[in-house]
């Protein structure tokens, strides 16, 4: 996900930026991409979820035992995929 077409920096103004501004700036746009990756993450989990387990209409405004259930159930599974997955990838680095 990139966000160069929300924002965009002239080369010339980077080549007056010193190492100790540039470092941070480097710094300021990989933790904004990864906030981006979190939150559509985020709710690329909660779409599939609740597509899973929220059979009716929510009326009454609390989801219903079986839905919470699986709902917590989801998300659950969900994060154990993506630990496994990470630890994965960080074995197959330090191999």
């Amino acid at each position: 996900m990139s966000s160069s077409s929300d924002f965009s920096i002239d080369q010339s103004d980077l080549e007056k930026l010193n190492d100790k501004d540039k470092a941070e700036l480097r710094q300021f746009f990989s933790n904004e991409e990864q906030r981006a990756r979190v939150h559509a993450q985020t709710h690329e989990l909660t779409t599939i979820c609740w597509k899973k387990c929220i059979t009716s209409s929510v009326r009454s405004g609390a989801l219903d035992k079986g839905e919470q259930t699986c709902l917590a159930n989801c998300v659950d599974r969900f994060m154990d995929a993506n630990l496994l997955t990470m630890k994965h990838l960080r074995d197959m680095r330090q191999q």
